[in-house]
């Protein structure tokens, strides 16, 4: 079933509610005031079917200017708009207020309702016809159908239906493949059930015991049912009128304004870049001026941030700009929003987001040409300078926060040739090949001041020049140069090979037979570099090289033992399996003392070869061996 969420919008008390009312048969007016002032306060719901294949769900919008807020929250989410003007009383200051904000907020499609017809003359209201038409020309309500009716007669009610049926299957279903997000416009508690909250369903879907999180809080539950339109479902999609009821949650916590959508994956902001109209009918917008911000079902502070000026945008222009918002907001680039003077509070302006994700450190000139790329270019191009600008690239998931896009399509541009992609992240072709090619000279730098070393340890080298980048997105970086090798926790050139001068290598079998000749006795490390020949730094060098060939082995912080002599003691502990003993009788086994004794249990237990019971030690009965 097609589903499409219709808006009223229009002058305090010109009928909206009861136009509702009467095409739905559903009172929206649902708070005990709403009743005893015979105004609409909050935002009310219902629907109607109009056929097998569609339904219709209303959002009923107040009219009076103290509440325009909860207006927005409504009118927010809407496919088309009923825009209502009374018969009796043709256009008033809300009147121009909503039809300000349902041209900012880019509504593109409407019928022009004229309300309370059994109340006017034919004269006058062809006379109010003729205002209403004129009034909305030039925009998208030119040459909407314009219906008089009466909710109390049902005069003009069946040409109404007719003329909705009609324009809502001209209207594209919402994309339910797009990324899941409720905005919340209604939280309360029912008994038995616990939390529930309510929200017209933007884009994608949702089911029952899917996981959602809640933005900005990020919390986490589990939805325990849904209702679309007052009836249990299994899920919903987007366009519906949607009720979930969430596993856990305390529904004092969930308010107007959070956002429902996918675990894990969409972050809320605090600063935007935009595009701003400022209506002709505003003061002029000051740098730095306070505003009230509104998308989607959110309200917040914000602060301007012109970028291409000092001076204030006129009444009737449009630029780009920052908005500097006070607590974070769920958004996504082409969102839409508006802007209110801070004080007196009436709409002033409103635009589109262009980018959520601010680089900090752009001047501002930069920052206002880059978004006049951003908003004119085409979705490779968008992609491609975001993965630019970034110091690793960006993830798949992470792109579909910086433009909205839906996972597929962006799975698609990935196969480009300008990208390289690799598991699940995006890196544009020239940085890559530019980036291993400076891994390559790296290298060699280091090879040609460390010939003695095997390679840079890969952490080491990641850390030094790649900071950001994800360990699996690196280790690409060297696998796909083949002048590159990765030798275990060590990557080096792959023309790379020690080459020892005639006294480096004398002085690498001195250190190798000092060792091996001491067997379990070992001298002092620092003794055997002194008797090397070579100064300190090559040969404590060369002793890295033995202890990574494994021909030698270090036990303590300054005992290394060779490979033999060690090999030697196992064998000796394999005559003794099963047996328990004391340091005592290790020293009498192997003739040496509590110096080397105690160091070399202690190896053996981690070795697995013995294992420690009390003061005492047992010989395990399988020994490993270490083969040179």
């Amino acid at each position: 079933m097609k589903n499409l969420t219709i808006g009223t919008a229009g002058h305090i008390d010109h009928g909206k509610t009861a136009l509702v009312r009467a095409l739905t048969g559903v009172d929206t007016d649902r708070l005990a005031e709403e009743k005893r002032r015979g105004i609409s306060i909050d935002l009310g719901f219902a629907h109607m079917d109009l056929s097998s294949g569609l339904r219709i769900g209303f959002v009923d919008v107040p009219g009076h200017e103290r509440f325009v807020k909860n207006m927005l929250a409504g009118v927010a989410g809407i496919d088309m708009v009923l825009f209502v003007i009374a018969a009796d009383e043709s256009i008033k200051p809300q009147t121009r207020e909503h039809f300000d904000i349902c041209r900012l907020l880019d509504v593109r499609k409407g019928i022009l309702v004229l309300t309370k017809s059994d109340l006017a003359e034919p004269d006058i209201l062809e006379l109010v016809k003729l205002e209403a038409e004129d009034f909305v020309r030039g925009s998208f309500l030119e040459g909407a159908p314009t219906v008089a009716v009466s909710s109390t007669t049902g005069e003009g009610l069946d040409q109404l239906r007719a003329e909705i049926r009609q324009m809502a299957e001209s209207i594209p279903s919402r994309n339910t493949a797009g990324l899941f997000r409720l905005p919340i416009d209604r939280s309360f508690s029912m008994k038995g059930f616990g939390a529930v909250v309510t929200g017209t369903l933007a884009a994608g879907s949702v089911k029952t015991e899917q996981e959602v999180e809640v933005q900005p809080s990020a919390q986490r539950f589990r939805v325990r049912g849904i209702q679309v339109h007052g009836e249990g479902v299994e899920s919903a999609e987007a366009g519906q009128r949607t009720a979930l009821n969430l596993a856990g949650a305390d529904h004092r916590h969930l308010t107007r304004g959070m956002v429902l959508t996918v675990p894990g994956l969409l972050r809320p902001t605090t600063r935007l870049d935009c595009l701003l109209y400022l209506l002709p009918s505003s003061k002029p917008l000051k740098h730095g001026a306070p505003v009230h911000f509104h998308a989607g079902t959110a309200e917040v502070e914000g602060e301007i941030r012109m970028l291409d000026r000092l001076s204030a945008l006129a009444p009737g222009e449009s630029t780009f700009l920052r908005i500097l918002l006070r607590h974070p907001v769920l958004l996504l680039p082409g969102d839409r929003f508006i802007v209110r003077m801070f004080s007196p509070v009436v709409t002033i302006g409103g635009g589109r987001v262009i980018d959520i994700d601010v680089p900090r450190r752009i001047s501002r000139p930069e920052a206002f040409r880059r978004m006049q790329f951003l908003s004119k270019a085409g979705d490779a191009a968008r992609v491609s300078t975001l993965v630019r600008e970034s110091a690793c690239g960006l993830s798949l998931a992470g792109l579909v926060v910086r433009t909205g896009l839906p996972l597929a399509s962006l799975e698609t541009l990935a196969r480009r040739d300008e990208f390289v992609a690799s598991g699940g992240w995006l890196l544009d072709r020239k940085w890559f090949s530019a980036a291993s090619a400076g891994l390559s000279r790296v290298l060699e730098d280091f090879h040609r001041a460390n010939p003695l070393l095997p390679g840079i340890p890969k952490q080491d080298l990641r850390s030094r020049r790649f900071p950001d980048c994800p360990p699996p997105l690196f280790d690409e970086l060297v696998y796909f140069n083949r002048a590159l090798v990765a030798d275990g926790e060590f990557v080096r050139s792959a023309t790379h090979r020690i080459t020892l001068q005639e006294n480096e290598a004398e002085a690498l079998e001195t250190m190798e037979r000092l060792f091996r000749d001491a067997g379990l006795a070992v001298p002092a490390t620092k003794d055997v570099l002194a008797r090397s020949g070579l100064d300190a730094v090559r040969s404590r060098r060369l002793l890295q090289m033995l202890l990574r060939s494994g021909k030698l082995v270090r036990v303590g912080e300054d005992l290394v033992y060779h490979q033999t002599a060690l090999e030697g003691l196992k064998s000796l502990l394999a005559t003794h399996v099963g047996e328990r003993f004391a340091v005592a009788e290790f020293k009498d086994w192997t003739g040496i003392s509590r110096k080397y004794a105690i160091p070399l249990l202690e190896y053996l237990d981690r070795e697995g070869v013995t294992r420690r019971q009390g003061d005492a030690r047992v010989v395990l009965s399988a020994v490993p061996t270490r083969t040179a």
